[in-house]
């Protein structure tokens, strides 16, 4: 499995499961597809900051594609 933390592992259109800042805490997991990047960093230690087509932005956890 590829690692959400490293920016280079992440493309536009992969589908990923996401943590939103609110759901930190409980680790709630949300499904999508990637329309934007928004960490600008090679890596970030929590995963990389990206929007979904559904609008909602959160840190990939895993990549699914």
């Amino acid at each position: 499995m590829k690692d959400g933390r490293q920016r280079k592992n992440i493309q536009i259109g992969i589908f990923v499961e996401i943590v939103q800042k609110h759901h930190q805490a409980s680790g709630e997991l949300t499904k999508g597809v990637v329309q934007k990047i928004l960490t600008k960093s090679k890596n970030h230690p929590y995963g990389i900051k990206v929007q979904l087509e559904s609008g909602l932005v959160g840190r990939i956890k895993n990549i699914l594609d």
